[in-house]
């Protein structure tokens, strides 16, 4: 009882300085308000919760497409029928539609200029792009006719990469309108002229690659939020679309082999038997196979046959349709069971002979991989189809997405290159889910889209590879970008033209804000539960930032808004320093607890090398995994046999563990009961961020112990902050973020260590005072100690 008394008595001196600190005067300023008005007002579209309202609508357009690939001139020649439903309660007068490919013309782009400088030296290619006005280089969309159902001629017009098209008679609420329109363009060389669609051209073969993306006329979104999105496309600000059912034929030359959004129609008739027999079986096999093989590529590039098929295609419920087309593809697939929803998935690759070593080794296992981790975060996978096309570019679209990762002409590979690709096709895989699925407005809110699929690749490389070398998603790895000046910095919450450093502020910053969520302000199972429900309320469906914020919140019940408006709406970095350190040390003898040893079958480094958290904590998931009994580890969650070689369960490895991993009530408020030194650390706020403080505690004994405190404690006193400590043996040394869990842009403020020159003020005669106050019952007025039984540290 005595033991305790004392450690209440610390209590009181030093919650009293605490007070005096914490006093709010100009300190506080507005870190822990609520968004309030900063968000939209909910309403019967979007509620307060963030959940769609009772009364959510979208719009919906069916496409039929015909298209002719003249591989000869490079040009596509296309005619679509649109039946467009008016789902909205408005009535429209006018419908726009996006002409991506005039972002390619000199005179039909959207006109974004930069600032532009005299070059050093010019050539006289680079002094003719210079001419005024701009000559015509031929590129872009040719609008050969627009007519309605009746083969009536519409009224419309192009506005740079937009097309208005002027209704007859207003579209009401509830009414579909059908229109064709016949087009054509010059397919760009895309390794020249940049871009995500185009063709390739291989001198040493003579053939050509084409990816077809934004390729035809599409229509954009008309939404409760927005009105009709209707922002030039500049080649940054990706795609708001709408959800439909396609149909679509491509008639291409007779040895092309074509991967699409949806599924073929007609494999029956554009394969040769042995592909078919070879593609029925990949359906049914665990493993890929090769349904057309290197050798049959190979052939194909040098016959160049000028006979020509039609592969017909159909995707329901998808915002855009995609295709590559190549004699050059290899193809290969397998299927894939996804178990939340029982869907019996095809994962396919296709690839030049450029890519073989690399791509036939990984590339549908890891898209494969891609699908069942993002199904267990997100939503189950809900498409027939996965594919991945080696192009030697990045970009996704439904159901199939194209990537890059060859090997050098002997079929070597360096580390780098492999996982750079394998990186990238997790990347552009997981885009089917964000925002092909959760379909945001990637034209306005590029983070919405490239940052929260950035955070869920950075999990599901995480499950392919423990030691995969992520570069987005850890927060050390933003580091460098906040500690930048902030004239060079916007808020996340910047339109997707405005960004100046866009890969930092679009894909790592929020991806790392993500995973600081995750890891150290909510936990695992909170975020997961929240995210995970934000998927499934805005699957399908067009969400908005306030959305996401709101649902993370309400299925958490944790008030995140003070994360919101430092993380997303402000350039604050995290700073948190250790400021001061005081002590107060009682005469008493110590009486240490002994450390404990804790036996695990694992291959994991010892726990205190300093690794990504999230690292940590998944090999601390496979540690368990063993530890219950269960059979050998299959890579995490899914092992595909890649070569590695696989763990040895036989193994038993010993791991130091201390005494506790992180104080106990009884601690913080009375102290380990023997040679009681009490610690008070002042922090400073220097980023202006604020954030958990996260601290490790080495005593003398060589023994750890782990603290993390709330980030409410600066709601009162958003600069500087205080937190004592009492334990029974001394403190050697104090680290601040040991596991750099905050993105904390200055560690060298972050550590102090006790050393023989550290003063160690005695408070004895304090506590004889108060304990002849205490005997007296507190007669003088002063605090009772007792009294201060309630109050916490």
């Amino acid at each position: 009882m005595k033991l305790k008394v004392l450690g209440l008595l610390f209590a009181s001196v030093f919650v009293g300085a605490q007070n005096i600190q914490n006093n709010p005067g100009s300190n506080h300023g507005n870190k822990f308000e609520q968004l309030g008005t900063i968000l939209p007002t909910p309403n019967t579209y979007r509620t307060a919760s963030g959940a769609p309202g009772n009364q959510y609508w979208q719009q919906r357009a069916d496409y039929d497409i015909s298209a002719y690939l003249d591989e000869d001139k490079r040009n596509l020649k296309g005619s679509e029928t649109i039946t467009y439903y008016n789902n909205s309660p408005d009535t429209l007068e006018y419908l726009w539609l996006q002409l991506d490919e005039n972002q390619q013309s000199s005179v039909k782009n959207a006109d974004y200029p930069s600032s532009s400088t005299l070059p050093k030296a010019a050539n006289i290619d680079r002094l003719k792009t210079s001419e005024l006005p701009a000559k015509d280089d031929g590129y872009g969309v040719n609008l050969e006719k627009v007519t309605d159902a009746n083969s009536s001629p519409i009224k419309y017009v192009v506005n740079k990469t937009m097309m208005r098209i002027d209704l007859a008679k207003p579209l009401k609420a509830g009414e579909k309108f059908t229109f064709k329109v016949d087009w054509n363009y010059n397919i760009p060389n895309r390794m020249e002229k940049g871009g995500r669609g185009g063709y390739e051209n291989f001198p040493e073969d003579g053939n050509d690659l084409y990816t077809m993306t934004q390729w035809y006329p599409r229509m954009c979104v008309y939404s409760d939020f927005h009105g009709w999105q209707n922002h030039q496309f500049t080649g940054r600000g990706e795609f708001a679309l709408v959800f439909g059912n396609f149909k679509v034929s491509m008639n291409v030359p007779a040895d092309h082999i074509i991967g699409g959004t949806g599924v073929c129609k007609n494999y029956d008739q554009v394969l040769t038997s042995a592909q078919l027999a070879r593609y029925r079986q990949a359906e049914n096999s665990n493993e890929p196979i090769e349904i057309v093989t290197l050798d049959e590529a190979k052939k194909a590039e040098k016959n160049k046959s000028k006979e020509r098929k039609t592969w017909k295609f159909e995707a329901e419920n998808v915002r855009d349709f995609a295709w590559g087309s190549s004699r050059k593809f290899v193809w290969d697939g397998m299927k894939v069971l996804i178990p939340e929803n029982n869907n019996k998935v095809m994962a396919m690759s296709f690839y030049g002979k450029e890519a073989y070593g690399l791509y036939r080794k990984f590339s549908t296992k890891a898209v494969a991989h891609t699908i069942k981790t993002y199904s267990e975060f997100t939503i189950p996978y809900p498409y027939p189809v996965a594919q991945s096309v080696e192009a030697s570019n990045g970009m996704e679209y439904p159901m199939i997405c194209f990537n890059y990762g060859r090997t050098e002409k002997d079929g070597t590979y360096s580390e780098a290159i492999k996982n750079g690709m394998l990186g990238v096709i997790i990347h552009e895989v997981g885009h089917n889910f964000f925002p092909m699925i959760i379909n945001s407005d990637e034209r306005q809110w590029s983070w919405m889209d490239e940052g929260l699929n950035t955070f869920v690749e950075y999990l599901t490389e995480e499950k392919w590879d423990n030691k995969f070398p992520s570069k987005r998603g850890p927060a050390w790895t933003i580091v460098d970008y906040m500690k930048l000046p902030k004239d060079e910095l916007e808020p996340i919450m910047t339109n997707s033209e405005n960004i100046a450093r866009f890969g930092p502020n679009a894909y790592s910053k929020p991806a790392t804000g993500l995973n600081i969520l995750r890891e150290t302000i909510m936990g695992r199972e909170l975020f997961d539960k929240a995210f995970k429900t934000y998927a499934q309320r805005w699957a399908f469906r067009h969400p908005e930032p306030a959305d996401l914020f709101r649902t993370m919140e309400d299925a958490s019940g944790e008030d995140l808004d003070w994360f919101w408006r430092g993380w997303f709406y402000s350039t604050d970095p995290v700073d948190i320093a250790i400021d001061k350190v005081s002590i107060a040390t009682p005469d008493y003898d110590a009486t240490p607890k002994e450390a404990t040893e804790v036996k695990y079958k694992t291959d994991a480094p010892a726990l205190n090398e300093f690794e990504d958290i999230s690292k940590v904590r998944n090999r601390d998931e496979k540690i368990k995994f063993y530890v219950d009994g269960d059979k050998e580890v299959q890579d995490f969650y899914y092992r595909y046999d890649r070569g590695e070689e696989k763990v040895d369960t036989s193994k038993e490895y010993t791991l130091k563990a201390p005494a506790t991993d992180k104080l106990s009530p009884q601690d913080k408020s009375q102290g380990i009961k023997n040679n009681i030194t009490a610690y008070q650390i002042d922090f400073k706020n220097k980023g202006g961020l604020v954030m958990p403080i996260i601290l490790e505690f080495t005593f003398e004994d060589g023994s750890k112990l782990n603290d993390k405190i709330n980030v409410q404690i600066w709601r009162s006193n958003e600069q500087k902050v205080s937190k004592t400590y009492y334990f029974g043996k001394k403190v050697k040394s104090i680290q601040l973020d040991p596991m750099k869990e905050t993105a904390d842009i200055d560690t060298s403020n972050n550590y102090w260590a006790a050393t023989s020159s550290t003063e160690a003020p005695s408070k004895f005669q304090i506590f004889k005072q108060a304990q002849r106050e205490t005997a007296r019952g507190g007669a003088s007025g002063k605090v009772n100690p007792m009294q201060a039984a309630g109050k916490k540290n």
